[in-house]
């Protein structure tokens, strides 16, 4: 079912006008599946994936990530929501879990990447996701170049931050980092948010990219664009990222929370002890394009 899903969604990509993927790629081109998974397996398939463990952390996130079947697994039928089998990114609530860089972390979640095992130049990357609801909650799906940010370059093709009407699309670059200019949200129409069901994409070329939400254009930049702030960035290897932050600056700066945490209201902290605290992501595809 999970297959067939994924056929007519390309397939309804490549036939409709406006928002295509058939009009957004250049004449003449061709494109070919680089990467696929659909997370079928008993756990995360670690010959795809790179799991992030407790040594890392960013962007005053309040969380700390950890390598646990606790945070990141995978489930199927009821459990998937909607689909046959997903993976989830879930964050506990673990007081006093760990001290690093001075910091203490009561919160673990999951964040993990493709890098060294599946970097692409151009070309199609999409996930089709379930977000949950509640304010501080920080998931994203995005892009990184493999040397130094942000001079090798941020694709960011979905960002979310707890208000379930919108998610947020952005590329960094030198000159364009941090509060970027090169930034677009997307707001749902009505009966929609993120807690569906959705295909978070980016076609990137190398003229520039076409963000979408299930198949329609909700950005373009162009490299002129791009240009007009500084290097562009995206002509070298990314590799995919998924993860599930909690608090931290970009919630911080919707919410204007600081107490109990920064960025985390109370009602958050109540639904991660409730559970309710998880990312499904029904699978994650790369079709690479190829150019003459």
């Amino acid at each position: 079912m999970k297959h067939i899903f994924l056929k007519t969604f390309l397939a309804l990509a490549l036939i409709f006008s406006g928002n295509s993927y058939a009009q957004d790629l250049p004449v003449g081109k061709e494109t070919d599946t680089l990467f696929f998974d659909d997370f079928s397996g008993s756990s995360l398939d670690r010959e795809k994936w790179n799991v992030i463990g407790a040594d890392f952390w960013v962007n005053n996130e309040q969380q700390i990530y950890v390598d646990s079947a606790e945070t990141i697994f995978t489930v199927e039928d009821a459990d998937a929501k909607g689909t046959e089998n997903a993976l989830v990114l879930k964050a506990h609530y673990r007081p006093n879990f760990i001290t690093f860089r001075g910091n203490n972390f009561d919160f673990i979640s999951g964040r993990i990447n493709t890098r060294d095992k599946v970097m692409f130049t151009y070309g199609t990357a999409s996930a089709r996701m379930k977000l949950p609801k509640g304010s501080g909650f920080w998931p994203a799906f995005w892009a990184l170049g493999g040397g130094n940010w942000p001079e090798t370059g941020e694709i960011d093709i979905m960002e979310y931050v707890g208000e379930t009407d919108w998610i947020g699309v952005a590329l960094h670059g030198t000159e364009y980092s941090g509060e970027t200019p090169l930034v677009n949200k997307y707001f749902f129409p009505e009966g929609e948010d993120v807690t569906d069901w959705h295909v978070y994409s980016v076609d990137w070329r190398p003229e520039g990219m076409d963000f979408k939400l299930d198949g329609r254009l909700i950005y373009r930049v162009t490299k002129p664009m791009v240009e007009h702030y500084g290097k562009w960035a995206f002509d070298n290897p990314k590799y995919l990222i998924l993860n599930l932050a909690l608090g931290g600056a970009y919630p911080y700066k919707t919410n204007g929370v600081e107490e109990p945490y920064n960025g985390i209201p109370s009602s958050t902290v109540e639904l991660i002890k409730e559970g309710k605290a998880e990312v499904l992501i029904d699978w994650v595809l790369i079709r690479k394009m190829k150019i003459d």
